[in-house]
């Protein structure tokens, strides 16, 4: 399967943001889906991930992003969203979406590992 993330861009501390990425190549329903998140001099984060849909669709949240982020798929437009409210500055980082074989998609706030990456779109929070 082949993503492609967009959405990304510079919006105020506050703002909001949602992010798309469109799948191609293969049914995106069969797999768990994931974003993740890249700052410069950081490791890789992930910020959210849903299980697939033939499996149990579990939703996870890290309290970094809780309450502010949401992940959904359209599996009739083969694409997930991460709709992002209340940014903060500390959300600055490149955003990736990702897609697993698995059904599940974390165990104990662990994620994953994922099978297709995308490319990463820029998420910059400031005034």
């Amino acid at each position: 399967v082949q993503l492609q993330a967009s959405g990304g861009g510079l919006v105020q501390p506050g703002g909001s943001l949602r992010l798309s990425c469109a799948a191609s190549g293969s049914s995106l329903d069969f797999y768990a889906i994931g974003w993740f998140r890249q700052a410069p001099g950081r490791e890789r984060e992930g910020v959210s991930c849903m299980g697939s849909s033939d499996g149990d669709g579990e939703i996870y949240y890290p309290n970094s992003v809780k309450g502010r982020f949401t992940i959904s798929r359209d599996d009739s437009k083969n694409t997930m969203y991460l709709q992002m409210n209340n940014l903060k500055p500390e959300d600055t980082a490149v955003y990736y979406c990702a897609a697993g074989l698995s059904s599940g998609c974390q165990i104990g706030g662990i994620f994953y590992a994922m099978d297709y990456w995308g490319k990463g779109t820029q998420v910059t929070v400031s005034s």
